[in-house]
């Protein structure tokens, strides 16, 4: 039960109005509004935006601190006109939907990263909050996966042989992962109440994150 007790200690420092709470309020807005980020899409910049600074991916040393929410523009263009079961996927999609996932990686990194700054933490970031669809390759998540199955991947890039570990990882623990997913639920931001469950992907992420940060 070790991943039940180290989500469940990440998830103990949330409330309305921690920042872990940012992930709650993002992904609840992307979900619902699929086919109308651009009726308001300034707002839509904004909610990324924070939450992304939530996240800490406007530090000093990003280059997203010299930005305004506006710069998401595109992005957000490109999230409207995604197909519909794309919002749907989830780790249990990886072993047949790799290739879109992939696919989606390289469009948002084309969409917002400039030159040769660094992508797949920031990359992987929007994919959690907006998608849900896959762990942030931060530093703490990398740190515990490589150590999984270090021949197949060091998660030093977003490719095929992550996801292959992060779904073996899922197969291995099916049980107590699903059972979590519904354990643990997106708050919303107006009343506080229980909305969406958290994916499998989402799940991974706490995990993964959270092992290596505590120890």
């Amino acid at each position: 039960m070790e991943i039940s007790k180290i989500v469940g200690e990440f998830n103990s420092s949330r409330n309305l109005t921690h920042r872990y709470a940012s992930y709650d309020y993002c992904f609840n807005y992307f979900y619902k509004n699929q086919k109308n980020l651009l009726k308001d899409s300034e707002k839509s910049c904004a909610i990324l935006g924070f939450y992304l600074a939530s996240w800490g991916m406007m530090r000093g040393s990003s280059f997203l601190l010299q930005k305004s929410y506006k710069y998401f523009e595109s992005l957000i263009s490109y999230f409207a006109n995604l197909d519909d079961y794309i919002w749907d996927l989830d780790v249990i999609n990886y072993e047949n939907e790799s290739a879109i996932i992939l696919q989606i990686y390289s469009d948002i990194k084309k969409i917002i990263i400039e030159k040769d700054q660094r992508d797949i933490v920031l990359v992987t970031k929007i994919m959690m909050g907006v998608l849900g669809i896959s762990p942030a390759y931060d530093e703490y998540f990398c740190r515990t996966f490589k150590m999984i199955n270090p021949k197949k991947c060091r998660f030093t890039t977003f490719n095929k042989p992550s996801l292959e570990v992060v779904y073996d990882f899922y197969l291995n623990n099916k049980d107590e992962i699903n059972s979590l997913t519904m354990q643990f639920k997106t708050v919303d931001f107006k009343t506080g109440i229980e909305k969406h469950s958290y994916k499998q992907a989402k799940i991974i992420d706490m995990f993964g994150f959270n092992k290596n940060f505590v120890s």
